[in-house]
């Protein structure tokens, strides 16, 4: 059974809602659900056909990808504070699939270095590679850095959910600690622990999960990135589309309700204060909350009426923010399961360029037949144990690796599955040479028959309205850490924002956001709320 509604089939919405939510990614959701749980109706907007934001999954000729969530980290050991969170946002009924011992496999110049579970464990096997004591000493230091990163950051977001005058008096103490991480780049820091530069290279290994090359994207990112992932990797039983199957009947309980296909055009504001949004169709929805979780860019650039904009301060160093990284995904279905073709749950990083991750990132912007600087690859029917119940006898794969938008700015305009034939051939050739990585870690699979599509960032344009097809959001450099308007309170009295851009990038980051916007709207520390009362 559905538990939304399409808008294009019911278009007459003449109910009253309490709260509008734009989007239905994870941090739409969460503030939706936390609302609901005090007795507030909520109306869920979302643009898409299918709800569920970066979490939603999708089926072609029967199989299923994922388009956002690969794994998540710290979501399958209880008392960590992401397992607490969605233990309470689906009553419990999300749950996860451990991956193993080896969750990543990072391979640099035909070499291959595994990443495992638990922290002395993970030390242990990075000492393995490189057993000089010099090296030994940067891991021991670089793991404790993580841990110091990932402490600092919980002041700096609680201060978000602030009062802007209470914010002004605590941030130079809540941000502080922080700040010496995220004032530098992960390069930075990372030569000032070692010279080594293969041993950067492989303990920087996951830097494509969020999408930035070292020497530009801040520590404070890298930092809570790798030490969410240090206990292992989970992925949700039934695929990604069960967060939103399990957090959404929260909202329907409380007689909130999710419309698809359901564009907003326009956050209406009035006197400096949102009073409700207006459809694609003209429709006028009013409601005393809005809550907008499309990112900082689209709120204030597009959402806002020009008239408006005028009203935002900071919008000259919004325009200075950089759109994240750009991607192609190659979905590809076989018709063997996972366990038959061999396919393990863990990971693939492939780095055919070599150990300077930056390097080759610099070389590829300049021209895209120069080697990928990065290929992600995950096995998701591998990892969800309830695949083959769902689709018995067939395997699904997907690789992942960065673009310039700017490839692809020709077929703006067109429209989605019928860009033209120099589109279609210029996508086969990336497909083309993606699949012989996959062939290189997985031999086995040459020769089989499969299926297999390739998205690009036109695809996520046209999804999800980012402007230059990014999944990440703002880049996250030093200078977005160090701006205090990427918080839930906006310049217009009842508009806020949750989302990736509140907090930072991934499922952790936008889980939080939506409970510290919940408690900027409530005025109350949801959070401590919810610890207590597990």
């Amino acid at each position: 059974m559905k538990n939304y509604i399409s808008y294009k089939q019911q278009p007459n919405i003449t109910e009253s809602f309490d709260a509008i939510c734009i989007g239905s990614g994870l941090g739409s959701l969460t503030t939706a659900s936390l609302l609901a749980r005090e007795g507030k109706k909520v109306l869920v907007l979302e643009k898409h056909y299918t709800p569920g934001g970066f979490t939603h999954t999708f089926t072609r000729n029967d199989y299923e990808w994922d388009v956002g969530l690969h794994y998540v980290g710290e979501v399958h050991k209880k008392g960590t504070m992401l397992h607490l969170l969605f233990d309470y946002l689906t009553e419990g009924k999300l749950t996860w699939a451990d991956m193993g011992e080896v969750y990543d496999r990072i391979i640099i110049e035909g070499k291959e270095y595994e990443y495992v579970k638990g922290v002395s464990n993970f030390k242990e096997r990075m000492k393995m590679y490189f057993p000089t004591e010099k090296d030994a000493m940067a891991i021991d230091k670089y793991v404790d850095l993580l841990f110091q990163v990932s402490a600092a950051g919980r002041n700096f977001y609680a201060e978000k959910a602030m009062p802007e005058w209470l914010s002004t008096l605590s941030a130079p103490f809540l941000r502080g600690k922080l700040a010496k991480f995220y004032k530098k780049t992960t390069l930075e820091v990372m030569r000032e622990l070692t010279d080594n530069e293969l041993l950067i290279a492989v303990l920087l290994g996951q830097y494509g999960d969020y999408g930035m090359p070292p020497s530009e994207s801040s520590f404070a990112m890298h930092g809570v990135l790798a030490k969410h992932y240090l206990n292992g990797g989970a992925y949700p039983v039934g695929g990604s589309a069960e967060i939103f199957n399990t957090i959404e009947p929260s909202i329907s309980k409380a007689g909130g309700k999710v419309y698809i296909n359901a564009a907003v055009e326009e956050i209406i504001i009035e006197n400096k204060k949102a009073i409700g949004v207006k459809l694609k169709d003209g429709k006028i929805i009013r409601a005393p909350i809005i809550i907008s979780g499309t990112g900082a860019d689209i709120t204030y650039t597009k959402l806002i009426s020009k008239e408006q904009q005028p009203n935002i301060p900071f919008m000259q160093t919004l325009k200075k923010l950089k759109p994240s990284a750009s991607h192609v995904s190659l979905y590809i279905g076989l018709e063997e399961t996972a366990e038959q073709l061999g396919l393990q749950k863990a990971n693939y990083w492939i780095y055919p360029n070599g150990r300077d991750h930056d390097k080759a990132v610099q070389e590829y912007r300049k021209d895209i037949n120069n080697p990928f600087p990065v290929v992600y690859i995950s096995f998701p029917s591998a990892k969800d144990p309830d695949f083959n119940k769902r689709y018995p006898g067939k395997a699904t794969i997907e690789i992942i690796t960065v673009v310039e938008y700017d490839w692809f700015k020709k077929w703006e305009g067109t429209r989605w599955k019928k860009r033209g034939e120099d589109y279609e051939s210029f996508k086969e050739k990336i497909a083309q040479r993606l699949l012989e990585h996959l062939y290189m870690v997985e031999p086995q699979l040459k020769g089989k028959k499969l299926y297999y599509e390739l998205s690009t960032p036109l695809t996520t344009k046209n999804f999800c309205n980012y402007s230059h097809g990014e999944i990440y959001g703002l880049d996250h450099t030093p200078f977005r850490f160090d701006q205090k308007f990427l918080r839930p309170q906006s310049p217009f009295k009842n508009l806020y924002l949750t989302g990736q851009d509140i907090v930072s990038v991934g499922i952790g980051g936008a889980l939080v956001s939506g409970v510290i916007t919940a408690s900027a709207i409530l005025k109350r520390n949801l959070l401590q709320e919810m610890v207590k009362m597990k």
